[in-house]
């Protein structure tokens, strides 16, 4: 999916990862209405606003809760505009019902950690203040639930640290939750996973090896607390966490390689 260039960049192949254009008018037959909206012009950053449809077919007054989801990729690849990412999405808003902001953030190696954390930050205060009418109608700020799926629960999860510290800042935006689909995490010992599993065709060690040295601020190493949250007993805005109330989901699968980390994590938690 990427050739590593002799300046450190990548080029990327999306080919089999296609993307797909917001569906922004509401008479298309689709389960939820969708239109992108720019955060941040300077970093080029921007999410995309999902809406079920049946909010827009209801004439009852109540606001849906709020996710913020952040897409997969490793945390050098894709976009919000993915359209596996995309359908999720939309899946999601008609399904709980909820309205989702799908941030697109920039992207390793051009831009290593914690960029994409800073960028998911901006956009919980971008928010707060903005005048998105489909956000001032329809989303309820104060049941907001924080959402990754791979790279994206990486940055999910530090995007969330960020956010406990500075809780009153966002208001009203009022954070509830945290859910983590299978989070991209390491470490620099292997797991019994990541021996076990260390052949397997999809995400070997070796291969996400070189996704962290992609990722990570030069000279890091694995155990650096943007890749092994567990090291040295984790994060102490922890606490904030559980001072908070914040509710914490995380899934996994017996079959990833990374699936000693995600039980470590939550364990942690």
């Amino acid at each position: 999916m990427f050739i590593v260039n002799a300046d450190g960049t990548i080029t990327r192949d999306y080919s089999n990862y296609p993307s797909t254009a917001a569906t922004p008018d509401p008479n298309d037959h689709t389960i939820a209405v969708s239109k992108d909206v720019p955060v941040n012009q300077s970093n080029k950053t921007w999410v995309r606003i999902f809406l079920p449809r049946q909010a827009l077919d209801s004439s009852t007054k109540t606001k849906l809760p709020l996710i913020v989801y952040v897409h997969g990729g490793a945390l050098i690849l894709l976009s919000a505009a993915t359209k596996i990412y995309h359908d999720l999405c939309s899946d999601i808003a008609a399904r709980v019902p909820a309205v989702i902001v799908s941030v697109d953030y920039r992207l390793a190696p051009e831009h290593r950690l914690p960029a994409a954390y800073y960028d998911a930050l901006e956009v919980l205060h971008w928010i707060k203040t903005t005048q998105e009418h489909w956000l001032i109608q329809y989303a309820d700020l104060s049941s907001c639930f924080i959402m990754g799926d791979s790279g994206g629960g990486n940055v999910a999860y530090h995007a969330a640290l960020l956010a406990a510290a500075q809780v009153d800042d966002l208001l009203p935006l009022k954070i509830r939750g945290l859910i983590l689909l299978k989070p991209f995490f390491g470490g620099v010992k292997r797991t019994e996973s990541e021996l076990r599993l260390a052949n397997q065709p999809i995400l070997p060690p070796s291969s996400t090896d070189l996704l962290w040295q992609l990722a990570l601020p030069i000279g890091a190493d694995r155990d650096h607390e943007y890749c092994n949250p567990t090291a040295r007993g984790g994060s102490k805005v922890l606490d904030q966490f559980r001072l908070l109330g914040w509710r914490v989901m995380v899934t996994w699968g017996s079959e990833d390689t990374l699936f000693d980390r995600q039980v470590d994590w939550a364990k942690m938690m």
